[in-house]
């Protein structure tokens, strides 16, 4: 097994590429992925830094166990977010995280500062790595750019992430797979990074640790969920239960939802194997704009959202939005947010729900910025509310677009999006999927406790990194097993601390960046009653949920302006980086000049 302690640090402005250690007390204290990552940006990054700049920082991590657990490997993409201007952690699967894994042999991750003068590509092969100018790729899509690799696993930009939009992502195999919240692929574009090509083959061992895990995974509700139905069952689910964001988040349920769900995806599905891994992929359909791999993401946001029933033409917009390499979910909502716009005479456009055409139209002018309208959306729903007003219509969380429920009819979920550390992401935390099912209301201290636990769990696996989805077979000993099998020396109680460390540590990134409780906030959209759901007429008050945050913070040890105390930051031991004025960098063994290698 490679024991992974160094960095690559690239320099695109100068040009160089050097080795450097990890320092120990980082690799005990955050293990890899989000927490090395996020320890990486706190340290190299000033506060204030303009997200499009040179100076921003843009890593992709690895984690001790990339390449070796069951189910889809992931890589990191870590940066301050051009969508919210808060701590971005984007994660991505498909072939790219296990190859790139084994190009950069002892390193954990790639550190990417500065600005190249024109568009390079940045090649990985054992253990090294180098720059080439290319030019003639800018302006391919993600499709046609992989394709210019064809015996490397490359991550890339589209013209989303060329043009500036603030939600581009960064797509991998031919853009079936991307790191696709927050703009990770937007800092991509502005540093000049056309793309990454890892050209090592996958990592090998662990077989038998892995066989166990897949037989005991494939056993579990997620495992089987999963095998039947990928993510896109998530629709019929939040159907049911009356928490599908609807035609505009008006609406929690859509009428058209068996026409656009499971059943009909597996009609369309072409194949679903994933070579040497019992654990399925996702469903492969023609579009019009070739074959593409929908996920839950796509019918909700692009089919129930925006009020279209027709499976091909939303396995077609997803297609779209995958080959500029655009985010689906914010993609969705922008166009939402245009319609309603329309229909409030806010915009002079006549837009309507159910209209395939005009959200092919909107996508394509967003990704271009070829109109004012669409150079509005590029930035986001709140970049559009700036120009335009319609504060009201599509809810969003520091400035990122909820997702997948609609959390009028489970509270706990909207305390979830509402201290998400990257804005509203359903990611961070799912209550919904057992709240919205109880027969008996939650207590506030439930509520809090439900998402503070899912929180620091979910942190521990983005560490790793793991799939997520994973989590039911990491219950036990949140990867100890694992871990001991790549060398290291943590039980269930350091994890858990792991956990919280991480999520505390990008408070203080967030609070630095100025953010504060005024930004942990309940969208006005969702104290507006439902038009048609489960329950209809319901709405979310603010007094109740700031009743949830205060016991949310209370059991997170921060003040009441969502600040970590001087208490907590003793228990996982981040004195170190704090002040009595707010969040200090300092050194913490870490020292910028230590070398490996230099590769110039």
């Amino acid at each position: 097994m490679k024991t992974r302690d160094g960095m690559l640090h690239v320099d695109l402005s100068a040009g160089t590429v050097r080795g450097r250690d990890i320092p120990d007390r980082w690799l005990e204290d955050y293990i890899g992925g989000k927490g090395i990552g996020a320890r990486y940006l706190y340290e190299e990054l000033d506060a204030g830094t303009d997200p499009h700049s040179a100076e921003n920082v843009l890593l992709f991590m690895l984690g001790p166990l990339t390449g070796y657990t069951p189910g889809e490997q992931r890589y990191a993409a870590i940066t301050k977010s051009p969508l919210t201007g808060a701590f971005l952690d984007s994660y991505s699967g498909g072939s790219f995280p296990g190859r790139l894994a084994n190009s950069l042999e002892k390193y954990l991750g790639i550190l990417v500062t500065g600005e190249a003068d024109e568009p390079v590509v940045l090649s990985v092969a054992d253990g090294e790595a180098t720059l080439e100018a290319r030019a003639d790729l800018w302006g391919l899509d993600a499709e046609s750019t992989c394709g210019e690799f064809p015996d490397s696993a490359v991550a890339c930009i589209g013209p989303a992430g060329e043009n500036g939009i603030r939600y581009a992502t960064i797509a991998s195999d031919s853009g079936e797979h991307h790191a696709g919240r927050g703009g990770a692929g937007t800092v991509m574009g502005s540093k000049n990074l056309k793309a990454i090509v890892a050209r090592g083959s996958e990592p090998e061992g662990l077989d038998d640790l892995r066989a166990e895990y897949s037989e005991a995974f494939a056993e579990t509700d997620t495992g089987r969920w999963l095998a039947a139905s990928d993510t896109l069952e998530t629709l019929d689910f939040a159907n049911e239960v009356g928490v599908l964001p609807t035609r505009g988040w008006q609406e929690g349920q859509f009428e058209g939802a068996e026409d656009i769900g499971i059943e009909r995806a597996r009609k369309q599905s072409q194949s679903r194997e994933r070579p040497d891994d019992p654990v399925p992929g996702g469903f492969r359909v023609d579009s019009d704009e070739g074959e593409t791999v929908p996920r839950g993401a796509t019918p909700i946001v692009l089919g129930a959202g925006l009020g279209i029933d027709d499976f091909d033409a939303i396995a077609t917009l997803g297609a779209i939005c995958d080959r500029f390499a655009m985010d689906v979910i914010t993609a969705g909502n922008a166009v939402a947010w245009a319609v309603r716009a329309s229909q409030e005479g806010l915009i002079e456009r006549d837009l309507s729900f159910g209209d395939e055409e005009t959200a092919r139209t909107l996508i394509e002018e967003i990704a271009h910025r070829s109109t004012p309208l669409g150079d509005a959306l590029a930035d986001g729903v709140d970049g559009a509310v700036d120009r335009f007003g319609g504060e009201e219509l599509i809810p969003t969380v520091k400035g990122m677009e909820l997702s997948s429920y609609d959390p009028r009819n489970a509270e706990t979920m909207a305390l979830a999006y509402a201290t998400s550390d990257r804005g509203g992401c359903h990611r961070r935390a799912r209550p919904v999927e057992l709240e919205s099912v109880t027969s008996e209301r939650w207590s506030v201290e439930q509520q809090a406790a439900a998402v503070v636990n899912e929180q620091n769990r979910r942190a521990v696996l983005w560490c790793l990194i793991a799939d997520d989805f994973l989590e039911e077979v990491f219950q036990t000993d949140l990867g100890t097993e694992w871990l001991s099998a790549v060398g290291y020396d943590h039980d269930t109680e350091d994890l858990e601390r792991v956990g919280e460390r991480v999520w505390t540590l990008v408070r203080l990134f967030n609070v630095r960046e100025g953010f504060t409780r005024e930004d942990d906030e309940l969208p006005t959209p969702l104290t507006q009653p439902l038009e048609n759901a489960s329950k209809e007429g319901t709405a979310l008050e603010r007094d109740s949920f700031e009743t949830l945050l205060d016991e949310y913070y209370a059991l997170r040890d921060w003040d009441r302006l969502g600040r970590p105390t001087s208490e907590l930051l003793h228990r996982v031991d981040l004195e170190a980086i704090a002040s009595e004025d707010g969040p200090a960098p300092q050194t913490d063994g870490y020292d910028p000049t230590t070398e490996v290698i230099e590769d110039d």
